[in-house]
């Protein structure tokens, strides 16, 4: 009896789910998530193909870009397994350690993210600042710098994650509401003082994407009071005609993140259609807008993405 009563109450899975009341249509609702999946992994791939083989778009702005692919390339290919096992095997069951391994590479991916971002939205106060000194400025080797610090930064915050969910016991109900495993959702199901992993919880989302997000407006206030003290009108419309691809990534990015964030922490009576939406435009919106929106805006990018297919 008491061995019925352990594999009850001690959790060795989670059941992670798709979209609640509408299992008949999972099939159907599986043909949307495999194009936007081959949108977004064909479309940084394309835009890091492009980039690596043009010696033209070896510039700075590029090389943040092709950074910014990576990422959503990584942010697309961890989420792969269980979204679509889910719609097109209704596959649900995740082993502790698979979810463990799978929350610590979207969170991480995720700050690794919002470093980049705010590492293009300095490129582009440089180059509206002091377009003289640009290139010497932002030189190759401060850029790789640069995109070590932002991959250092995110695995460092993140990976105590999984050690401190890891020493957990998991006795409440192992029904998770996403698609994917995340810290916030995966931590309620444990039956221990999840304080420590809380409060750690929420200083690095305060110091990574709060702060990240304070300097990236910080930079933008700056780089408004540049493009005011331009006299020409032609001009200060050409300076800000060259954020708006990175302000589209910025809104695309942080906001259902922190809504996200917000709905798990604070929002106990919110809809659970709500939170299973957010977190599907939270992970699948950024990387499949992200190639579209660089691609559209940036004329160089774009000729040579059309040289290469009317080939």
């Amino acid at each position: 009896m008491s061995g019925v009563n352990d594999n009850k109450f001690n959790s060795t899975v989670f059941l992670l789910t798709g979209i609640p009341g509408q299992e008949d249509v999972h099939l159907w609702v599986s043909i949307p998530f495999c194009l936007m999946y081959v949108i977004s992994i064909v479309g940084n791939s394309v835009i890091l193909f492009i980039i690596k083989t043009d010696p033209s778009l070896h510039q700075p702005m590029y090389i943040f870009l092709s950074m910014l692919a990576i990422t959503d390339l990584g942010l697309s290919i961890s989420t792969i397994p269980t979204i679509l096992g889910i719609f097109l095997f209704n596959s649900r069951e995740i082993s502790l350690d698979a979810c463990f391994a799978q929350l610590f590479f979207i969170h991480s991916l995720s700050f690794i993210e919002s470093s980049v971002l705010l590492s293009m939205a300095f490129d582009r106060f440089v180059a509206i600042r002091d377009p003289l000194r640009y290139a010497s400025i932002l030189t190759p080797p401060r850029i790789a710098r640069m995109g070590l610090v932002c991959v250092l930064r995110g695995v460092a915050l993140i990976f105590p994650l999984p050690f401190l969910l890891k020493r957990f016991q998991y006795c409440r109900a192992n029904v998770l509401s996403h698609s994917y495993c995340l810290h916030q959702e995966v931590m309620k199901m444990s039956c221990s003082d999840i304080t420590v992993n809380s409060i750690y919880g929420l200083f690095i989302i305060v110091s990574s994407v709060g702060l990240d997000s304070l300097l990236i407006l910080l930079s933008y206030v700056m780089i408004l009071k540049t493009v005011l003290s331009i006299t020409s009108l032609a001009e200060r419309l050409r300076a800000l005609n060259t954020c708006v691809s990175h302000l589209c990534a910025v809104l695309l990015f942080y906001t259902p993140m922190i809504g996200l964030s917000v709905i798990h922490r604070l929002g106990k009576g919110s809809s659970p259609l709500l939170q299973i939406l957010l977190g599907y435009i939270y992970l699948l919106v950024p990387p499949l807008m992200n190639p579209i929106v660089y691609s559209v805006k940036s004329k160089h990018l774009r000729a040579r993405i059309i040289r290469v297919f009317v080939k």
